[in-house]
């Protein structure tokens, strides 16, 4: 196989780690927003910890700092479009619930809104904030995890860069033990 140099601002496409998340908090003012959020990772199994990246700059990191819980929502290929227009848009100016049309759900432990249209939603808590200022990484506790039982292979989209997504759906079960 004849492997080239990848340039490193395009290294990141090659390690990319999961379905690209909704994620929703509330404004002091009880309006909801919305945003894509395309780089995160589970930190422990047990309580269920999730560590991800946001802009300092993103209306939604300081909606997430100030009340310190979100909702992590899992949207399949059918919301791509919504995904990617709730991108291209800052909740300071547009409600991306009505614009998009996303239907809020409340959630049972916290002021952010579950996305119907998802298939999955995860209710979280900020639990370690030692490495925002430095690094813009929340590490969440997931506290009510929600899924559709009906959707048994959900097509996922994970972010490739500008604007390219990769679908993801198919399982495939291997045997967990070697020869």
């Amino acid at each position: 196989m004849a492997k080239r140099a990848v340039p490193m601002s395009r290294a990141y496409r090659l390690l990319e780690p999961g379905p690209v998340l909704l994620v929703t908090t509330v404004a002091r003012d009880g309006r909801p927003n919305v945003m894509p959020l395309s780089w995160h990772t589970v930190m422990e199994f047990e309580p269920l910890l999730v560590g991800f990246v946001m802009s300092a700059g993103d209306y939604s990191y300081g909606l997430l700092d100030a009340s310190r819980e979100c909702v992590l929502n899992i949207p399949t290929v059918e919301l791509a479009r919504q995904v990617v227009g709730c991108g291209n848009c800052s909740g300071r100016t547009v409600d991306k619930f009505a614009r998009f049309g996303l239907t809020p759900r409340p959630a049972a432990t916290v002021g952010a809104p579950l996305i119907d249209e998802c298939y999955a939603s995860l209710e979280c808590r900020v639990r370690d904030r030692r490495l925002m200022s430095r690094y813009n990484f929340f590490v969440l506790e997931a506290l009510k995890v929600w899924a559709d039982p009906a959707v048994k292979d959900p097509r996922t989209l994970h972010h490739r860069g500008y604007g390219r997504f990769m679908v993801a759906g198919e399982t495939i079960k291997l045997a967990s033990k070697m020869p």
